[in-house]
């Protein structure tokens, strides 16, 4: 094995060290894949699809085809903020 290669995303990204903030959850755009949004909510990616098939995912599903979508407004509304809220700035120096 060449250990000269770096690691690939997915081990990478496995684990708990991932934090979805509101900045991060806004920047996914308008939408996201099931597992994404799976992973805000602290679910794995079989019990993201499981709760969609069932219609009791935290947020509205949307079936594109084939394939699961959820609103990141639905994903901030379903987290108790407000997706038209104005994106927090710094604060201005004194």
């Amino acid at each position: 094995m060449n250990s000269d290669r770096p690691p690939t995303a997915a081990t990478s990204n496995d684990g708990p060290s991932q934090v979805w903030t509101v900045e991060r959850i806004r920047a996914l755009g308008a939408v996201t894949d099931i597992t994404t949004a799976g992973q805000i909510f602290g679910l794995s990616r079989s019990r993201a699809y499981e709760l969609a098939a069932t219609n009791t995912f935290p947020a509205r599903v949307l079936r594109v085809g084939s394939r699961y979508r959820v609103s990141v407004a639905a994903i901030l509304t379903a987290l108790d903020v407000d997706p038209n809220s104005p994106h927090p700035t710094t604060e201005p120096s004194t």
